[in-house]
């Protein structure tokens, strides 16, 4: 009786499971290539995509439909294509590709710009990737680097090489000819924090010596005012500012030399109409006074280098949005200069820094005295690499906002009652470390498909959004995500996402309808009200080489004693979702039926639901520790660096 029961339940839940099953082709019908904005895109960051739009590169690409994945995958890239092809866990999420397309150069009449960039007459059309023919090697690049040039016509193909170098390959060598990214690892990322960190160090070490300048101007002694001081002090030199209120409608520092006060009690003071500070020559130095008497909120430049809006490019209205406006400091050419012990109180932005390499942001106390809604950054950096570092910023829209500024590293600084912690825009290769974020909407967002970001160490509390990822081949890891509405929203691609301590949120992870391409291990997500919400419809292993990620006690045992449940646990699942918080779900998930049908789920891979699965869950914390702290309440910032 109970074996025919049993067996009624098991075929009702598989009658149930097939009609969920999601198969991209019926019968023996080959797809057609489709609309490739219709597809979901990997490769290429917005940046280059917003460049190849505006001055009319183009871009090789292909579109792929997989056996396991319902939803046709668009590549910027024949590269992109290869990278994900040898992503760790491409096969077991998307299986096989059932048909592919590439663009065909050769009906397009392709060429190259002075400077290389691939572009052409006419759109090239999608054919069938088997059997054509592609040029790698070649002169024929994109902003973000060298590109393979694919061809139907084998002669066309032998035209473009001979016209602009490189080797014609078939097809179905692709992949020995285009080398892939480097692989998705702890020990590779480690190495690339390791790295940002040293250049940041180094970087600080610079502008630290500005502070050793010998003193040339005593205001009040030597010099009447700021003003006279500035055009007085010879360069490498020092103006002590002493304590006091200093006045002005707008001061600009343009040669090399350190202005230094005696802390809280040296005051510059705008007259409200404007910026107070613009230090606009290498190597300048503003270090211990604070600033006040900024500029009305909204307050932007109309024209950039003299052109109207509507006449400049996508990135220049980013700017005329961000970068023009009134701020207590704008750095602007200033490559490696300092500004270090300023406390700055603004309704509009605190610093605006903009093609100033190497400069360096330490020790400040920025307060935006407008909320989130109305009020501006904390520090806007954009077009070079900067160091932002024990720094303190309360209120506004952003703590700091970041556009093309690609490589900044912002580290060991709290943020509070702000929209965005750290906001990064078409930035890559960032390192957002060690960080404290309190009352957030967001602690740390990334948006706009960068490449190469790490976001490691980093505290969020009591936010909306702990981290928001997005972009690729990217490094989320050792984040403490405690109390907020959700602890870390999955929405980028290709990334690794390691050994965060997710505690108390009432969702631990969100993900989105995107491809499933991302390696999720060695996270300890518990006591949260849901471990995961997903989007049903993707399925999503989070298991990578063997290793899943720990999620609290199970109703299963770990007889081989390799510190993994012998059971697979689906956070997302109507089960396992509520096994420590719903009455009765222990007891269900440890019942013959439920685990027969479960048995048959794990390896019957057609009849796996949407959402995520962990086929390997940890019997134990990956930081025991570093978890205990946080469900103590205690604040942590141990990361990588």
């Amino acid at each position: 009786m109970i074996g025919r029961f049993l067996a009624l339940v098991v075929g009702g839940v598989l009658l149930l499971l097939s009609f969920s099953l999601v198969v991209p082709i019926g019968g023996s019908q080959v797809p057609e290539a489709a609309d490739f904005d219709d597809a979901f895109e990997l490769g290429l960051t917005d940046t280059t995509l917003q460049e190849a739009q505006d001055q009319g590169y183009a871009i090789p690409r292909v579109q792929v439909y997989y056996s396991g994945y319902q939803y046709v995958v668009g590549f910027n890239g024949l590269e992109a294509y290869v990278a994900e092809q040898d992503r760790t866990g491409h096969s077991r999420q998307f299986g096989q590709p059932v048909e592919i397309f590439v663009t065909d150069f050769g009906t397009a009449d392709p060429s190259l710009t002075d400077d290389g960039y691939l572009q052409t007459e006419d759109t090239p059309n999608f054919v069938p990737a088997d059997g054509t023919h592609v040029v790698v090697g070649s002169e024929a690049r994109l902003p973000s680097g060298p590109v393979a040039v694919p061809f139907e016509d084998r002669d066309a193909a032998q035209t473009f090489a001979g016209e602009h170098g490189g080797q014609v390959i078939d097809w179905a060598d692709l992949e020995d000819h285009v080398s892939p990214r480097q692989p998705l690892t702890r020990e590779r990322f480690q190495r690339e924090v390791a790295n940002r960190s040293a250049w940041a160090n180094e970087t600080v070490v610079d502008a630290q010596a500005l502070r050793d300048r010998p003193t040339s101007v005593v205001v009040g002694e030597d010099a009447p005012t700021l003003e006279a001081a500035i055009a007085q002090a010879p360069p490498d030199t020092t103006i002590v500012l002493p304590a006091g209120t200093y006045e002005t409608d707008g001061l600009v520092v343009n040669r090399s030399i350190t202005i230094e006060g005696q802390g809280p009690t040296t005051r510059i003071r705008g007259d409200g109409n404007g910026s107070v500070l613009a230090l606009t020559a290498p190597e300048v130095g503003l270090v211990n006074l604070s600033i006040d008497g900024v500029g009305p909120v909204g307050s932007r430049g109309t024209t950039v280098n003299g052109s109207e809006p509507e006449d400049i490019g996508w990135s220049e209205r980013i700017e005329l949005a961000y970068g023009r406006g009134d701020a207590a400091v704008k750095v602007v050419d200033a490559n490696g200069s300092l500004v270090a012990d300023v406390r700055i109180e603004s309704p509009s932005s605190g610093l605006i820094v903009t093609d100033s390499a190497g400069a360096t942001l330490r020790d400040l106390n920025v307060t935006i005295t407008r909320g989130s809604d109305d009020g501006f950054m904390g520090v806007v950096a954009m077009y070079d690499p900067i160091v932002i570092e024990d720094s303190r910023f309360r209120g506004g829209r952003d703590g700091v906002y970041t556009h093309r500024a690609d490589g900044i590293v912002v580290r060991n600084s709290a943020f509070r009652d702000g929209r965005f912690g750290v906001h990064e825009m078409y930035t890559s290769e960032a390192l957002i470390a060690n960080n404290e974020m309190r009352n957030e909407q967001t602690g740390v967002i990334v948006m706009t498909h960068p490449v190469g970001n790490m976001i490691v160490g980093n505290d969020v509390r009591n936010s909306r959004v702990g981290v928001s990822t997005a972009g690729s081949n990217a490094y989320y890891a050792e984040n403490v995500l405690v109390d907020n509405q959700r602890g870390i929203d999955v929405l980028g691609y290709q990334s690794l996402i390691e050994r965060n301590t997710i505690v108390g949120n009432d969702a631990g992870f969100r993900t989105s309808l995107g491809p499933p391409t991302n390696l999720v291990t060695a996270n300890d997500v518990v006591d949260n009200d849901r471990a995961s919400r997903s989007t049903l419809g993707v399925l999503r292993v989070w298991t990578v080489r063997g290793e899943g990620n720990y999620w609290g006690p199970m109703p299963a045992a770990d007889d081989d004693g390799d510190g993994h449940y012998d059971r697979t646990f689906r956070p997302t699942g109507s089960v396992d979702g509520q096994l420590h918080d719903a009455n009765g779900a222990w007891t269900l998930a440890r019942s013959p039926a439920f685990q027969l049908v479960r048995s048959v789920q794990d390896n019957v891979p057609g009849l796996r639901s949407g959402g995520v699965i962990d086929t390997a869950p940890r019997t134990a914390p990956a930081r025991p520790d570093v978890l205990q702290a946080a469900q103590n309440g205690t604040a942590t910032t141990e990361g990588s660096t």
